[in-house]
């Protein structure tokens, strides 16, 4: 044993645990965000059928979670109950959901001040029990109570009844894990008693199943052995954020990063402009039920197949109405959690620096494209082909920059027009139009010069074309230098692409 230096003074600091214990609970859990971390446990352990059951009818509010998982040993148990139960060090596997070994128990101490789970291993009849209470600590130190057969029973009987009292059951359900909150605090504290049964309503069946459906979409989408969550009387349906089987529904090109040992994919994706007129009638393909667009603006971080982060832009750009349409997907493993500092609630990350830079300029560039289909919200889309839009003056078509507009040539005073003029004046007109075009999208911040093909069919204008206008621009005084500077590069082209007898030309 090693020996203390007889000339140092030492003194108990072992810290309060009733104290300890609500400091600890305070990582920036909610209701929803706690249910989510005890789920990440049940998923780790091969569970593919979850309830959270709660009745509303009775105070203390008792709400039970219960899974499938592999369960628990009573040493795997008594391990897990403890603070905290591995190092956020160790090697877990790619499937792995937790970190600290702390979620369970500052998830549970976040809304209840008891908690107590009943755990036995699949296949197996007896379970074990162990609670942690505040009010025991309090008075017998940093101890947890082992539970008695007779007390696992009569909670395995509370769980039983209202489980089978409530709606959507699951069939071939055993429960192997059982997580017991008996009383929560944060309603029954904090609340006026007429306020409380409703409150509690409406996180549990609105905020909460609406957060499930989107942190754990990709586990409820697998074709194989799919994932359930049961709140109450309600299966929760997964909401997937990013609707690729919609054609409008524009992704910017992905890229990767390498990150310390893992790789950062970052893809963003722009909703189209009709989201936001769907989304005011109730549709809700592009949101979730209870969440609006600009609630789910922003970043979207998958780790493991879940989202540990979603909506706003963490600090890197400010949300705003013109970005609601605007998405960030990013997939990272959990052998870099430490390097993104998630912290314990897994509600929170910061980039580091070295990938800072590819997120504020992959974002810079996914909300140019975003402000784009923001701003051409009110423009109308026609459908088929040209020669069926007779109305307007401007047609709106789609490039992989987002919507173009341009001068509809079926309008029926543009038609005339054309059809009066000969060859000529029409290859002065289609100058002309050509210039209206590039000039109004550069306004509206979605043009880009692109490369002259010459050939007319993809111009615009061929190369001849190009070529006499200039002469006659020429002959009517205009000098080379206002040509070259003002007309050419409001036609839209690269001036390098240019063909070498219109550089001459111009010269």
């Amino acid at each position: 044993m090693k020996k203390t230096n007889s000339k140092i003074k030492i003194e108990d600091a072992s810290p309060n645990p009733e104290y300890l214990i609500k400091s600890i609970a305070e990582q920036g859990y909610s209701l929803e965000t706690s249910l989510a971390d005890l789920m990440d446990n049940s998923i780790s352990a091969k569970a593919n059928k979850i309830e959270v059951l709660i009745d509303f009818d009775s105070e203390p509010f008792k709400l039970f979670l219960a899974d499938n998982g592999q369960g628990m040993t009573e040493e795997e148990l008594s391990k897990n109950m403890q603070f905290p139960s591995n190092s956020p060090e160790d090697s877990r596997s790619n499937s792995d959901l937790g970190r600290f070994g702390l979620g369970m128990k500052t998830a549970s101490f976040s809304q209840t001040r008891k908690f107590t789970v009943l755990s036995k291993k699949k296949n197996e009849k007896k379970y074990h029990g162990r609670t942690w209470d505040v009010d025991f600590l309090r008075d017998n130190g940093w101890k947890i109570i082992v539970n008695s057969d007779e007390e696992v029973a009569r909670l395995i009987y509370q769980y039983n009844q209202l489980s089978s009292s409530l709606l959507k059951g699951f069939d071939d359900y055993t429960p192997n894990t059982i997580v017991i909150w008996e009383g929560l605090y944060k309603f029954e504290n904090y609340l006026q008693k007429d306020n409380r049964k409703d409150s509690l309503k409406r996180e549990i069946t609105e905020v909460t199943s609406d957060y499930l459906a989107l942190v754990f979409h990709r586990f409820m989408e697998k074709n194989s052995n799919p994932l359930r969550i049961r709140i109450n009387n309600t299966i929760v349906s997964p909401f997937n954020p990013f609707p690729e089987e919609e054609k409008d529904f524009r992704q910017i090109e992905p890229k990767q990063s390498s990150f310390r040992s893992d790789v950062v994919k970052i893809e963003g994706f722009v909703l189209p402009s009709r989201a936001i007129s769907e989304t005011k009638k109730g549709l809700t393909k592009w949101t979730t039920k209870y969440r609006g667009l600009m609630d789910m603006e922003g970043l979207y971080i998958y780790r493991a197949n879940r989202i540990i982060l979603f909506g706003g832009w963490n600090g890197i750009v400010k949300k705003a109405p013109r970005l609601q349409l605007a998405r960030l997907r990013v997939e990272v493993g959990n052998s870099v959690d430490h390097l993104l500092h998630l912290n314990v609630a897994k509600s929170q990350i910061v980039i580091p620096h070295e990938l800072r830079n590819a997120f504020e300029d992959y974002i810079y560039e996914l909300k140019i494209e975003a402000e784009k289909e923001y701003y051409n919200r009110g423009i109308r889309k026609f459908s088929g082909t040209k020669t069926q839009n007779h109305i307007q003056l401007f047609e709106r078509s789609y490039s992989n920059k987002g919507s173009v507009l341009e001068v509809n040539n079926n309008f029926p005073l543009v038609k005339n027009l054309q059809e009066s003029l000969n060859k000529k004046q029409k290859s002065q007109l289609n100058l002309i139009l050509r210039m209206i075009n590039t000039r109004v999208n550069n306004i509206r911040h979605v043009h880009e010069e692109k490369e002259f093909l010459g050939v007319k069919e993809k111009d615009g204008l061929s190369v001849e074309e190009l070529h006499n206008n200039i002469l006659e621009l020429l002959s009517s005084g205009i000098t080379k230098e206002m040509i070259r500077e003002e007309i050419i590069p409001h036609l839209g082209f690269k001036y390098p692409s240019l063909p070498q007898n219109i550089k001459l030309l111009i010269k």
